[in-house]
């Protein structure tokens, strides 16, 4: 019978996130040897990779970082909670983040194909995580914004995990507390386009479609329709649209006069909420 400690098994759980029954099998097979035992949960753990691929991966962490005119953010995206709060998992999430910032690399399959210090690629590293943790891991997006200031935002849904929610909002000007201001305002109120111009003629056409036969089933006078078409078509874009939202802090601006007001303009922005 192999010789271990109730010690050995807390060590093992600790570096691996493997559960408590894997790590005494792995141990027995090991004869007692950790690190063979840490090899062998890394094996069966790949050899279960293919296993998780159709799993969803509803749980996760949205970590960004900027520094001066340079913002970048991810999604790590993982299947249970208990994952997501994990050392080994925000670890995991940090090392993924600090290579995005110094590769400035904006394309997810190219990030995912390109080579961490360690010598292992994004993607390599990633299925280690996938096979000591347990789950699956994927690495669901990225964002990169340079060449202007960018302000960032990471917000807690839950406070017992990792910040779910973040924010990425670049200024033409530094304005760190008006670029911290609307990139909390985005995180509330969700935009989906930077001003009026950026919606597609596609999205405005069907509105434009469900308020015409929104109208017509609730009876409206076919004079008054085309009136009130116009009317819930411009409501729509008020909405999607970042620079017409009415501001989160004051609802008596519009996102707009609080840049004018600071003397700044956004560029670009994205917002990661996990799991959307």
């Amino acid at each position: 019978m192999a010789s271990y400690t109730a010690e050995d098994v807390k060590r093992l759980r600790e570096a691996t996130a493997a559960g408590m029954l894997d790590c005494k099998k792995a141990l027995d097979e090991a004869d007692g040897d950790f690190d063979k035992a840490v090899e062998i949960i890394r094996v069966k753990g790949l050899k279960g990779v293919t296993k998780r691929e159709g799993r969803t991966t509803s749980n996760g962490v949205v970590l960004a970082k900027a520094e001066g005119n340079l913002g970048v953010m991810l999604e790590l995206a993982c299947e249970t909670d208990f994952v997501a709060k994990g050392e080994r998992f925000i670890e995991l999430a940090e090392e993924l983040l600090a290579h995005l910032f110094t590769s400035k690399i904006s394309a997810l399959d190219a990030f995912l194909a390109s080579t961490l210090p360690s010598g292992a690629t994004v993607q390599v590293r990633i299925d280690e995580g996938n096979a000591t943790l347990g789950e699956k891991i994927e690495l669901r997006r990225i964002a990169l914004l340079e060449g202007s200031p960018v302000a960032i935002y990471l917000h807690r849904t839950n406070p017992d995990l990792p910040p779910q929610l973040g924010v990425l909002v670049q200024t033409t000007t530094e304005a760190p507390e008006a670029g911290k201001d609307v990139a909390q305002h985005i995180a509330a109120f969700a935009p989906q386009y930077l001003d009026r111009d950026a919606v597609p003629a596609e999205a405005i056409a069907n509105e434009r479609h469900i308020a015409e036969e929104t109208a017509r089933n609730e009876g409206k006078p076919e004079a008054a329709i085309e009136k009130i078409v116009a009317g819930r078509v411009t409501g729509f874009v008020k909405e999607v649209s970042l620079l017409e939202q009415a501001f989160a802090k004051d609802a008596k601006k519009t996102v707009q006069q609080v840049l004018d007001e600071a003397k700044t303009a956004v560029s670009a922005f994205h917002r990661f909420r996990v799991g959307q």
